[in-house]
């Protein structure tokens, strides 16, 4: 258990300083060139070690599906935040990433009254600290990390997919593959595409779907 001790040093900092309510916050989705970016914010009881848990990028599929089940059955509340691509073509990524962050704080049923994110600072009076490589570092925000990437994920394989099944977006989730790249030269990008992403695609159509 020495890795999960390792991920809960921050967390054990909070709750000595009497925080009982830590929320992490993770985003996903940043580099995809399709879809929302999906923020999530956990928060775990006190002294809760979820075994397993890691960043969700080092988690397998059915790993990370398990994990979802365990964070959500035994978290004290999660929220979810999603900010689509034309809000990101607007306001640019990073301030994309932030938004959803503040959505999913904001759709948690318990104040929380620390917050633990991801290298990034979400707009809110509650005392928080951004951690480098967060969801390596901390429980709570690897938990978010894995709600939000099996949220998006669900999303890609299903509505996502069904509405645009030309593209493979429920195999890719919407990152930069070849066939991605290829399918938006060939078909022109959809409604769900970052304009702002596409620049170094060539000449991209300009028509909507």
């Amino acid at each position: 258990m020495e890795n999960q001790n390792h991920l809960l040093i921050y967390e054990q900092e909070c709750w000595e300083q009497s925080y009982r309510y830590v929320a992490g916050i993770d985003e996903v989705g940043r580099g995809c060139l399709f879809g929302d970016v999906v923020a999530a914010a956990v928060i775990l009881p006190v002294g809760l070690e979820i075994e397993g848990i890691n960043d969700s990028k080092k988690l397998t599929e059915k790993k990370r599906e398990m994990l979802y089940d365990i964070i959500m059955e035994k978290a004290l509340a999660v929220g979810v935040g999603y900010v689509d691509a034309e809000t990101i073509d607007r306001i640019n990524i990073k301030q994309a990433a932030r938004l959803a962050m503040k959505k999913a704080l904001e759709e948690l049923e318990v104040t929380p009254d620390y917050l633990l994110i991801d290298a990034e600072k979400v707009d809110s009076s509650i005392p928080q600290l951004a951690i480098i490589k967060g969801d390596a570092n901390s429980q709570s925000i690897a938990a978010a990390s894995i709600i939000a990437k099996v949220t998006r994920d669900r999303l890609c394989k299903g509505a996502w997919e069904a509405m645009y099944p030309e593209y493979g977006i429920a195999i890719h989730k919407g990152y930069a593959t070849k066939f991605h790249r290829e399918q938006i030269l060939a078909l022109g990008p959809t409604k769900m595409h970052r304009r702002s992403f596409l620049g170094n695609l060539g000449a991209v159509q300009q028509t909507l779907f």
